[in-house]
């Protein structure tokens, strides 16, 4: 019998590229800062001990230390607040559940976001709400936290193409704006509704966009993480309440 022939195939690879893309994200509601403060990380780090009688009679909170606790900080840029780039991309990658020919995990792989931080633009405010601990018995505590009513940032992101285009990744950004958005509180949670977004090109002409970056960067925000206003009533009568009792214990 005569040998078939044998046939050498070419195997093609077409090498993926790397596009980038600016865009910038305008709060559509509130945003909460949430940033671990370093006294729990502390704690972490070599375990909490027994607290003393003196401590014990010590009030438990300390709101203003708290609300620049949850605020994060960036020590240079036009903003003295940052939004953390991981946020931006977890909740791209969770509103892919939610797109159509999409999935969560590939769109880890194709997404990159360099960096800590992006600039946050937005003058934080003092807030004080009951929530509700992680124990087994959901213990209510007042928590302290940076609050912007308004609030943007301008996000570079990368991504691969041809897997993803650039229309592909202003919707799957738009979707995750409406869908999850960002901080605490935020809107993939279920509850809450805050951190929301809208998106807008980076040359795109937008009224509220030049007001923050105009009146809301790096020296306002100091200003008020220096002497912060109240977000609402209800803080400002508990701050009332906390500097009296601050006084009466001292005295």
């Amino acid at each position: 019998m005569a040998k078939a022939k044998e046939v050498s195939a070419e195997i093609s690879i077409v090498p993926l590229k790397r596009a980038t893309l600016k865009l910038r994200i305008i709060g559509t509601t509130p945003l909460f800062q949430n940033r671990m403060a370093n006294k729990v990380k502390q704690g972490l780090l070599v375990g909490g001990g027994k607290k003393t009688k003196a401590e014990r009679v010590n009030i438990k909170h300390e709101p203003l230390r708290e609300f620049r606790d949850s605020a994060e900080i960036v020590p240079v840029g036009p903003t003295a607040l940052g939004l953390r780039v991981v946020a931006v991309k977890a909740a791209m990658c969770t509103a892919a559940l939610e797109t159509p020919g999409l999935t969560k995990t590939s769109t880890q792989r194709l997404l990159f976001m360099p960096g800590d931080f992006f600039p946050l633009y937005g003058t934080p405010q003092l807030r004080m709400d009951v929530t509700r601990s992680a124990d087994i018995n959901r213990t209510p505590d007042v928590r302290t936290r940076a609050f912007l009513p308004k609030w943007g940032a301008e996000v570079k992101i990368q991504f691969i193409v041809p897997q993803f285009s650039v229309a592909g990744v202003v919707a799957l950004l738009c979707n995750a704006g409406v869908l999850i958005g960002v901080g605490d509180f935020r809107q993939e949670k279920g509850k809450g509704a805050f951190g929301s977004f809208r998106v807008i090109g980076e040359g795109e002409k937008d009224a509220e966009w030049d007001d923050l970056i105009k009146n809301h960067g790096r020296k306002a925000q100091a200003a008020a993480l220096d002497r912060p206003q109240y977000a609402d009533r209800d803080t400002e009568d508990l701050m009332a309440f906390y500097e009296t009792e601050v006084k009466r214990r001292a005295a």
